[in-house]
């Protein structure tokens, strides 16, 4: 078969090692209990390297979608014998994907090598289904990974840190390096994965919470007085309390909630119906 061409448009590198393809594989084993078979989706298969090992475990129903219409014919070939039982393919873009049409009921997982360039968007979008995904892993960049899972105080902690923590535990799980991709990339990936927490939904304004996380870190190295004063007003009394002295990467998740509902509390009703 004829190798499928890496586009730079797509974002692709494809995969070359075949262990940490069934590393990656092996991420999702969290979400299966016993003999239970997992829904799988896969995003960007390309050609295959981890798609093998997702349809070789017993546990898994993988459903693949794939953008790139050269790979589809690719794929079609590759793993026409396990096409209608273990594997289905689709060609489509997953950002424009309604996944209640793909899986109506129940849980799915999802997994991938992900383009670099559409990584946070996906995982945004998997934060959308966050009642339905249990678990979702695989390969980006390592410096969004990073900014994923990295904790209150550090330098990494940012808008990508507070809005998954608040429904996902990240495990940065390891660092890939550049030489294990045809073309290799410029910097190197890592492997995380998201396990949907306890909490069922925010103590607050979800609208809002974003919203002020958003509008905080957007000058982050500044004090909160500075960037939230647009939000709540500059002549509003509840920036002279001592939480606005602080900078954004110096509140948890729950922080966040809490100065989200002070926030609420001190804005006039028709601000705040504008915010639901």
């Amino acid at each position: 078969m004829r190798k499928v061409r890496a586009k730079k448009q797509l974002g692709q590198h494809f995969l070359k090692d075949l262990q940490i393809a069934q590393q990656i594989s092996d991420t999702l084993l969290v979400a299966t209990t016993g003999e239970q078979t997992i829904r799988v989706l896969e995003i960007g298969p390309g050609m295959g390297v981890l798609t093998q090992f997702l349809v070789e475990n017993p546990h898994y129903q993988t459903t693949a979608i794939e953008i790139d219409r050269e790979s589809i014919p690719y794929l079609l070939n590759r793993f026409k014998q396990q096409l209608g039982h273990s594997l289905q393919l689709i060609e489509g873009d997953f950002l424009k994907l309604d996944l209640n049409q793909l899986y109506p009921d129940g849980n799915f997982c999802v997994i991938g090598n992900y383009p670099y360039n559409i990584s946070s968007q996906i995982f945004f979008k998997v934060l959308e289904y966050k009642d339905r995904i249990p678990v979702c892993s695989g390969m980006i960049q390592k410096e969004v990974a990073e900014r994923m899972a990295a904790k209150p105080g550090c330098k990494a902690y940012g808008i990508l840190s507070v809005l998954l923590q608040a429904y996902y535990d990240i495990e940065y799980l390891f660092t890939v390096h550049e030489y294990v991709f045809d073309p290799p990339p410029k910097v190197k990936s890592a492997v995380i994965r998201l396990t949907r927490n306890h909490r069922q939904y925010m103590n607050c304004n979800e609208a809002l919470f974003k919203t002020v996380v958003k509008t905080a870190f957007n000058q982050r190295r500044k004090q909160m007085r500075n960037s939230l004063m647009a939000l709540v007003g500059k002549d509003n009394p509840i920036l002279q309390d001592p939480v606005f002295t602080k900078r954004p990467e110096q509140l948890s998740v729950d922080e966040f909630a809490l100065l989200t509902n002070r926030i609420e509390q001190s804005l006039p009703k028709n601000e705040n119906q504008c915010l639901n």
